[in-house]
């Protein structure tokens, strides 16, 4: 049985058409702005499935107050379902007085939910702050099956070495050779980045990396790829987190963009929900 915020209107759909139980909920706001939540449904467990984009604040209030309302309405186990899970980023206090955000946001949903589940999350060590069951989903299969045909006898590469084990996850699923982009500084204002290890010539290659922000690492990189001879060149991403022209400057300078829908954009072309039913 699942409950729908609203971060998770755009997956609502799918979720019924392949055999998901919905559970009525209201959503609206009060005149001032606050949030009002009635779970019109009964039940002993649930499933929240909700992603914390823009505007993060009041979907992260939101989860809060449905896992409130299933509570007072006798539900005893309860699920929160959150495919991008914001805040992730901000994993440490880096100067004197800054909290570790993630930290924050996993222990209150920790007063209501009994297991978390989220997408990709940007750093998995994060998940020990939540109280109880935690569990960090990859997408891997379903980017590898989008890519499949289309990329052929390619090559999986991640951006930085950070995002190594991405790339490594949708290889496998592909069967195909990976490896990363290594930045090395050549001058104070000048990084020069070179995929590591591998030959590129005549090959189409796919970059993959958990968000896609301003675009500017990816554009780079395709740069380097068709300089060093690449086919075709295409970016698969889990989380779409655009800014302002970023869909628009990658999507020109690669063959194909495509991030999976867990924040909804003209680029979502790679379903979660299949991965969802089966938590």
């Amino acid at each position: 049985m699942f409950v729908i915020g609203s971060g998770g209107k755009h997956l609502e759909k799918e979720l019924r058409e392949l055999g998901g139980e919905i559970i009525k909920v209201e959503l609206r706001k009060f005149p001032d702005g606050e949030k009002y939540v009635r779970v019109l449904g009964s039940g002993n467990e649930a499933t929240v499935v909700s992603s914390t984009f823009a505007p993060q604040d009041e979907k992260i209030v939101e989860l809060l107050l449905i896992g409130d309302a299933l509570r007072e309405k006798g539900f005893e186990r309860l699920r929160a379902v959150v495919p991008y899970f914001s805040y992730s980023r901000q994993d440490r206090a880096t100067k004197d007085g800054e909290p570790v955000s993630v930290r924050a946001i996993m222990k209150a949903l920790g007063l209501y939910y009994d297991e978390l589940y989220v997408f990709d999350i940007h750093n998995p060590k994060t998940l020990r702050y939540f109280p109880a069951k935690a569990v960090n989903v990859s997408p891997a299969k379903a980017i590898a099956n989008y890519f499949r045909e289309k990329l052929g006898d390619g090559i999986v590469l991640a951006p930085d070495k950070g995002a190594l084990e991405r790339a490594r996850a949708v290889a496998e699923e592909l069967g195909l050779e990976y490896s990363h982009f290594e930045k090395r500084r050549i001058s104070p204002t000048e990084v020069e980045m070179r995929p590591v290890d591998v030959d590129v010539t005549g090959k189409n290659v796919l970059i993959v990396d958990d968000i896609i922000s301003t675009g500017g690492t990816m554009i780079k990189a395709a740069n380097i790829l068709r300089k060093l001879g690449a086919e075709g060149i295409f970016v698969g991403v889990t989380h779409g987190v655009f800014a302002e022209g970023a869909i628009e400057r990658v999507s020109q300078a690669v063959n194909e963009l495509a991030v999976t829908n867990t924040i909804p954009t003209p680029v979502s072309k790679i379903s979660i929900v299949p991965e969802i039913l089966k938590l």
